[in-house]
């Protein structure tokens, strides 16, 4: 089973570069230690919900925009060993000036419950956090497996689609609040990848055309009204290095 660990993180507008300095910086300590791929992405076009969004998740002060990651591990087994050793790693230590506040980034390990296609020269991601019943879960892999096959189909070069039941609570906010989870709910966070934004908002409007799309009022798996989502451009992507 695929493994990955996903991060939303409010960023200072100003601070796009000193955090983009401070990611960059990082990768060698996460590739020493098996992390296959970082992707790192900057919002461009993230939504305000009437229940709950990406801002909401981080508790995003004015003048903060939403930094949308994941670190490719491979398997659980190589990120359990990586996150044992990089504790007496002295490159683990915090810097003096930190581009943002890391007690309300939010982060977890997700297993991959189905992915699809292939990166190369990925410019723009679609991403998304949902709550989902954990009794849902074999509803909520055929829908996903559907719609990354609807993405692929009309432009999207990748997507993947990650469950976690279990994850610790955290001190401020965590994924779980983000989407106000409710007992017995799993989170889901995953992502479509495209080539631009101009190639997702054309193929947005064909999947939206195409049959194999649920339509209005369809039942759904999850409670759509608790899913938070954006559109993000890319800071930092390991396989385009």
């Amino acid at each position: 089973m695929a493994y990955f660990q996903g991060f939303i993180i409010p960023v200072p507008e100003a601070n796009r570069e000193s955090y983009l300095k401070m990611a960059r910086e990082s990768v060698p300590l996460f590739t020493d230690y098996g992390a296959r791929r970082i992707v790192e992405c900057w919002g461009c076009d993230v939504p305000r919900g009437e229940v709950t969004d990406m801002f909401g998740a981080v508790n995003a002060e004015k003048n903060e925009n939403i930094v949308f990651s994941w670190i490719d591990w491979g398997t659980k087994d190589t990120f359990d060993k990586a996150h044992e050793d990089m504790m007496s790693d002295e490159r683990m230590e915090e810097p003096q000036e930190m581009p943002f506040d890391g007690m309300r980034m939010i982060y977890s390990g997700f297993e991959t419950v189905g992915e699809s296609g292939t990166s190369d020269s990925t410019g723009y991601v679609q991403g998304y956090v949902a709550p989902v019943p954990k009794d849902n879960r074999d509803a909520f892999a055929d829908m996903c497996k559907t719609m990354r096959a609807l993405a692929i189909d009309h432009g999207a070069l990748r997507a993947a689609d990650g469950w976690a039941e279990e994850m610790e609570d955290g001190k401020v906010t965590d994924f779980k609040q983000a989407v106000k989870a409710q007992t017995g709910e799993a989170i889901a966070f995953g992502y479509a990848e495209w080539p631009s934004k101009d190639a997702f908002d054309k193929g947005a409007e064909k999947m939206r055309m195409d049959k194999r799309m649920p339509p209005p009022g369809a039942e759904m798996p999850m409670d759509g009204k608790r899913l938070i989502y954006g559109g993000f451009e890319i800071l930092l992507d390991t396989d385009c290095q």
